[in-house]
């Protein structure tokens, strides 16, 4: 597998405090099977899709750490991403740091405080998997200042506001790399419909066969439906929770 272009999601993974009831979770929703947790590594867990790398799953590290999923994008120099993202106002929460030959981390935060995570490949390459359920698919970035949003994502990654796409609305930006057509995520502008005590984040998401099929499975799997499912020009969405508080989007085939 070849190295991902720069700024491209190139990995996602959860937080979560029960890794069994988690993988349960996620195995019944979108198929996935699990590597054996790596002591090593705190007993982080690849999910499989078909036998091909779709997601990571690891222990909550202490209560204060949020049950959350995160996202990362591919870099061919750490050290710059991280340079561009304290130029651009941003902050570097964990500093790069090699996960032995697997490739080299950082987690930052936009200024707005969303969350998301940098990856510059070693031996991990990052999503194995393509367009199929099961598989990552799209982000989201959810902000309350969509101008400096697309400033700051794109001076650090080059992301370009796709004004033309058929999904381009008011507060609704998809967003694409330089020089490729394909859009890889969007901004969307938190409103008033929104909690004011919801903060900025990024909603990571998955493919699924069939939205309705999915919905019984996540509620039966003691999950909950966050956003009814509604028609896109992607296909069907929804925000579901899982059955421990992690927030993610799904996407069915149209």
């Amino acid at each position: 597998m070849t190295a991902l272009a720069d700024g491209a999601p190139c990995w996602a993974d959860v937080m979560l405090p029960d890794l069994e009831r988690g993988k349960r979770f996620y195995g019944g929703l979108l198929g996935w099977t699990f590597s054996e947790s790596a002591p090593a590594s705190g007993g982080y867990t690849q999910a499989l899709r078909n036998g091909k790398r779709a997601a990571g799953l690891m222990p909550r590290q202490g209560d204060r750490a949020p049950t959350a999923w995160g996202l990362y994008f591919a870099t061919g120099d750490i050290e710059r991403t991280a340079a561009l993202i304290r130029g651009a106002g941003g902050r570097i929460l964990t500093a790069p740091m090699e996960v032995g030959a697997l490739g080299t981390m950082l987690i930052a935060a936009d200024p707005s405080g969303a969350v998301f995570g940098a990856w510059q490949a070693g031996a991990h390459r990052g999503f194995e998997t393509g367009r199929e359920p099961g598989a990552y698919l799209w982000m989201g970035l959810h902000t309350r200042d969509a101008a400096a949003a697309d400033a700051f994502y794109g001076t650090v990654f080059g992301f370009e506001g796709v004004t033309d796409s058929p999904m381009a609305r008011p507060g609704f930006l998809p967003w694409r790399l330089p020089g490729q057509a394909r859009e890889i995520g969007c901004r969307v502008e938190m409103d008033a419909t929104y909690p004011q005590e919801a903060p900025a984040h990024v909603l990571v998401c998955f493919l699924v066969d069939a939205m309705d099929a999915a919905v019984r499975t996540a509620t039966g799997l003691g999950g909950s439906v966050v956003i009814r499912p509604q028609p896109t020009p992607g296909g069907p969405f929804a925000v579901f929770c899982d059955n421990q508080g992690a927030g993610f989007g799904v996407i069915g085939l149209r």
